[in-house]
């Protein structure tokens, strides 16, 4: 069972240590810092958590990076567009940090948990000073602060303790929308996801802190609130209380307010009878199913490690359909997986004319260096 922590107390002496810091490196009045965030939700959150501590270290926030004195990238690994990205915005801050030396630049995020990027950031881009994976957040202070002291570049990844840290100091980006993360990591490994390798296994929060959080958010005047979780239906294994995810989201509902309650992402694998009668019976939970289904065709769902097929699927959503006044759904599509052929195309085509989604999330594949189908296309390469 992983362990709960509160980020330590150093950290916030860490904080103090930077505001003295930047008080004689700052450019202007106040010291200003510049957070761009790539990929997901959860990441939007982990961003949220960054600007709570500099925020605490004395920085104000800017929109674009001129006049910062510290520049983060909290990164995204999920496709080879999101880090493309990435590295040419870094190599874009090149002549800024020539023009002002004493800016720091900084990587974060699930791109910095690869080696071999982190690797690349090293050699090809020296103006980098600080770099820290997903599992370093709780330290981020620390980290900070010795890039600060002597100038020497400070590189953090691999340090997975399968623990989860509370007490963070968080800054919202809005007011209205909020994020509320319930687990990180995920045990699922389908075959093109690089996300167990970079955000570890899955570990929850404990029900009482995410249950205060959403008080906390509804009494602020929060209005739409997102639990997340790379696979929210997994949430509660390892806990020492019994509850599922079924459960905390009515826990959760039961809150008074006026607010609307969302979810992402629920995996079909392990998505229940009992979520979807928890979704129609709610007061505040939105009428939406985000289920992302990838293909249509068993043969490919296989290859893809999704522990599902098509009927399984179908099984589902016809269920949510007769149970769900309104339902509004939503999927992720992968095409052009490794293998894939146009009758296996076909199948997602026609799975979409039965389903009649709502809206839709399309992708083409994108290999993932350490996943197991990049085999696959190395194969294919070889044929």
């Amino acid at each position: 069972m992983p362990d709960s922590q509160k980020i330590s107390e150093k950290q916030s002496e860490y904080m103090k240590l930077i505001a003295e810091i930047m008080d004689i490196r700052k450019r202007g009045e106040k010291p200003v810092a510049y957070i761009r965030t790539y990929g997901c939700q959860q990441n939007v959150a982990d961003s949220e958590k960054i600007k709570g501590m500099l925020e605490q270290s004395g920085f104000e926030f800017a929109d674009e990076p001129d006049n910062a004195d510290f520049i983060l990238f909290n990164t995204c690994a999920v496709r080879e567009h999101a880090e493309d990205r990435v590295f040419g915005n870094v190599g874009a801050l090149k002549n800024l940090k020539r023009k002002h030396p004493q800016i720091l630049i900084a990587l974060c995020g699930c791109m910095m948990e690869q080696e071999h990027v982190a690797n690349k950031i090293y050699k090809s881009f020296p103006f980098v000073g600080l770099v820290f994976g997903t599992h370093s957040l709780h330290h981020f202070p620390e980290l900070m602060y010795n890039a600060l002291l002597d100038g020497k570049r400070v590189f953090e990844r691999g340090n997975d303790d399968n623990q989860i840290y509370e007490g963070f100091p968080v800054k919202r980006d809005g007011t209205f929308k909020g994020w509320l993360p319930i687990m990180y990591g995920c045990n699922n490994f389908c075959t093109y996801c690089v996300v167990p390798y970079v955000r570890g296994r899955e570990r929850s929060r404990e029900k009482n802190i995410i249950v205060s959080e959403a008080k906390n958010m509804i009494e602020s005047g929060y209005k739409d609130i997102t639990l997340l979780g790379q696979n929210v239906n997994s949430y509660g294994k390892g806990l020492s209380e019994k509850v599922n995810f079924s459960q905390l989201l009515r826990e959760v509902d039961s809150i008074d307010g006026d607010y609307w309650l969302r979810f992402m992402t629920s995996h079909p694998k392990d998505c229940s009878k009992e979520l979807i009668d928890t979704i129609a019976s709610g007061t505040h939970i939105s009428k939406h199913l985000h289920l992302p289904f990838q293909c249509g065709s068993d043969r490919v769902l296989k290859a893809m490690n999704r522990h599902y097929d098509r009927r399984k699927y179908l099984e589902i959503i016809n269920y949510a359909k007769e149970k769900i006044d309104g339902l509004s759904l939503t999927s992720d599509i992968i095409v052009g997986f490794p293998g894939e052929t146009y009758e296996d195309f076909k199948e997602t085509l026609s799975l979409i004319r039965e389903v009649e989604f709502t809206s839709l999330f399309t992708f083409i594949f994108s290999p993932r260096v350490g996943t197991p189908c990049l085999l696959y296309t190395s194969d294919a390469a070889d044929d």
